[in-house]
């Protein structure tokens, strides 16, 4: 991850070699888009932190880890769009929730609607795609998030 931190610090500092006007005006602009969207992520980072709460790792695992594939997909799926965390989080939970038996196929759909589908990320979506894109985006991430999970049970012949 550094590695990107350094490329973008040797990027404005040839920008700025280059252009300097050009440079700080572009920060001033992405300073500004910053602030103006720094208010609907930190709503969504304290709904994200109240359903997490709300929600312990012991019920997830309950109504993931039964023996019905089918249920235990479509628990997955809801929980995932609903829910919403950064990969650093959501791994090492989906190993906690593999070593308390949950299936892969299972947990395929809980990542990948997890990562893909956002119903907490709704508002700022349709402030900046509009309804129309944000609802159909939604929609073929679930879709796929589906075949995903299919093709992962298939493999792991929980099919």
């Amino acid at each position: 991850m550094y590695y990107l931190y350094i490329a973008t610090g040797l990027a404005v500092l040839i920008s700025t070699m280059m252009d300097r006007k050009k440079t700080v005006a572009a920060l001033k602009i992405a300073w500004k888009k910053f602030v103006q969207i720094l208010p609907a992520f930190l709503t969504m980072l304290v709904l994200v932190s109240i359903i997490l709460f709300l929600i312990p790792d012991t019920v997830i695992s309950s109504y993931l880890g039964n023996n019905s594939k089918f249920s235990g997909v479509v628990c997955a799926s809801a929980f995932g769009s609903i829910t919403l965390m950064p990969g650093f989080v959501a791994y090492p939970l989906c190993g906690i929730l593999l070593g308390k038996g949950v299936s892969y196929m299972v947990l395929a759909a809980f990542t990948t609607t997890l990562m893909m589908v956002g119903i907490l990320t709704y508002p700022v979506e349709k402030a900046y795609f509009g309804v129309k894109v944000t609802i159909i985006r939604n929609v073929i991430s679930f879709i796929i998030a589906l075949l995903v999970a299919l093709a992962i049970g298939f493999f792991f012949g929980e099919l």
